[in-house]
């Protein structure tokens, strides 16, 4: 019998305070942080077996098609 084998998007940011926030888009709910980015990387697929395991019903991932950055502006007030 084979294992089935599951690529999770994983989205890494950095947080005011400089840690590292690790989060599978996939799973809601599935998210951990670490010092460094291979920290939370580490956790987070510790974080991912856990919420797979403990689902109850299979998770598979979307296709990842990529990431776009949206430039938003917030007008100001004039000053009176």
């Amino acid at each position: 019998m084979k294992n089935k084998v599951y690529d999770y998007v994983v989205l890494v940011e950095q947080d005011e305070d400089g840690i590292y926030v690790a989060k599978a888009p996939d799973i809601p709910g599935c998210y951990t942080q670490g010092k460094t980015v291979e920290q939370a990387m580490e956790r987070i697929r510790e974080a991912i077996q856990v919420c797979v395991e403990s689902g109850g019903e299979e998770i598979v991932p979307m296709r990842f098609v990529g990431l776009q950055h949206v430039l938003m502006g917030q007008k100001m007030a004039s000053p009176s």
